[in-house]
């Protein structure tokens, strides 16, 4: 069985090993420092048609530091890296990364967070939910979810597997300022992939769970079956003729496309002006009526913290209100060079949620009336310095609110700018599985590229 002490070091030891780095880098001149100290194993599982394809357990840990030599605007910045926590390598990790600062370029905006923004309060959000699960038994539970995908039709054909896997981690970040906070987290996933094959050809499609809490886990069998449904639901794919129509983005796919707003209104995109988004503070940038909430300190959820990568705190804060942008993602380094506030953003958003319509999926589909319903993107053709938008797609066509047939092979195309302020309606229909949570998404008109 696995246990939570399955850790090799106390959380106690791990801010031990960051003062003592801190320590090192102070007696040997450096003007300022920040390191990270972590440890992780997990456990992962894949099946494939009955029988065990992989079985891995790993064991990681790792120790980064960075140090500063001189004060701003004449700053320059080492950083070094090491998984071997004897002294005498902690000592050579410090070393090495002086000897880097020594003949880095000056930077006016290198250094530590303000003072004032690092995090004084760190409440516990209920992260570390280890899973008691044995190898044997994420085999039986991966073998029960691939098992109830193949009972669902003979046209079930094939498995690209299904997997279990389980990661527990811990660390502590730590600088020069007096800050040190860390902490444990967990995260589990259960994934299956079906093929379903009829004489008019194969079609592949998937589903999984991830959370914090195990119990919270989709329960196998039905997530198994749920996959072979979609995968069925593929066969006898048409072709669609080139036109102009309305798109509704499922559910995890809505959330990608969050994940390119993010892109646009993150420091690195603005200040290096790569973004379609560029001077956008205080505009409309979504359609009325869409708001996106940042909420880092919800217990249990997967992408909350008190504080950032650098220890800056997180806040609870409305991103975008009733479409108009009211903030970006800044880490302390693109905050100066834009001449802004860090918003607790090194390392990315923290539970961004686009708050839900009325709608659940099926309602979504009758808002739709006629058009494109999305579940697969394909490609990268994502243009962030202009915003076109083009990539390959497969779905659903959509008469009078209700799916007609499946589509492949077709290539959906617009500019980002545009979609969000098309977006015509947001859903209920949430999937949690990472930093961004939306429901599907009603895009009032794309190019749809076909025959």
């Amino acid at each position: 069985m696995r246990h939570a002490n399955r850790f090799t070091y106390s959380p106690g030891q791990l801010s031990q090993i960051a003062q003592t780095l801190l320590g090192h880098a102070r007696t040997l001149g450096a003007s300022a420092c920040e390191c990270g100290v972590s440890e992780a194993h997990g456990l992962s599982v894949s099946v494939r048609k009955g029988e065990v394809e992989t079985l891995e357990h790993n064991r990681e840990k790792d120790v980064g530091v960075s140090v500063y030599l001189g004060a701003r605007p004449k700053v320059r910045r080492g950083h070094a890296s090491t998984s071997d926590f004897s002294p005498a390598a902690l000592g050579s990790t410090v070393e090495a990364a002086l000897a880097i600062a020594r003949f880095t370029a000056e930077d006016d905006c290198s250094g530590l967070p303000e003072p004032e923004c690092l995090a004084r309060e760190q409440p516990d959000l209920d992260l570390y939910h280890p899973w008691e699960i044995s190898p044997e038994e994420a085999i039986e539970l991966a073998r029960r979810c691939e098992a109830a995908a193949f009972a669902v039709s003979p046209k079930v054909k094939n498995s690209e597997g299904a997997t279990v896997s389980t990661q527990d981690s811990q660390f502590v970040i730590a600088n020069s300022e007096g800050f040190t906070g860390g902490f444990r987290n967990s995260r589990h996933t259960l994934w299956c992939s079906l093929i379903a094959e009829d004489r008019a050809g194969m079609q592949r499609d998937d589903w999984y769970s991830a959370t914090r809490v195990p119990e919270r886990l989709a329960d196998p069998v039905v997530l198994g079956r749920y996959a072979a449904e979609r995968a069925l639901a593929r066969l006898g794919a048409r072709k669609l003729s080139t036109r102009q129509s309305p798109v509704l983005f499922e559910a995890p796919l809505a959330a990608g496309l969050i994940g390119h707003f993010v892109s646009a209104v993150s420091g690195g995109s603005l200040y290096r002006k790569s973004s379609f988004l560029l001077d956008s503070l205080g505009k409309q940038v979504f359609a009325s009526g869409v708001s996106i909430d940042e909420l880092p300190l919800l217990p249990r959820e997967l992408a909350s913290s008190p504080f950032d990568e650098e220890g800056v705190a997180t806040c609870t804060r409305q991103v975008v209100a009733d479409g108009v942008l009211q903030g970006y993602f800044l880490s302390s380094y693109s905050a100066r060079k834009l001449g802004l506030r860090s918003t607790g953003s090194a390392g990315g958003n923290h539970n961004l949620i686009v708050r839900p319509g009325e709608h659940d999926f099926r309602g979504m589909l009758k808002a739709m009336n006629r058009g494109l319903l999305v579940t697969e993107l394909l490609g990268q053709g994502v243009n962030m310095v202009t915003g076109d938008y083009s990539r390959g797609a497969a779905g659903y066509w959509v008469e009078n609110g209700e799916i007609a047939y499946a589509v492949e092979e077709i290539t959906i195309a617009g500019n980002l700018r545009d979609m969000y302020q098309g977006i015509t309606a947001v859903g209920n229909d949430v999937v949690v599985r990472g930093s961004r949570q939306s429901g599907s998404i009603l895009v009032e008109n794309m190019t749809i590229a076909g025959n």
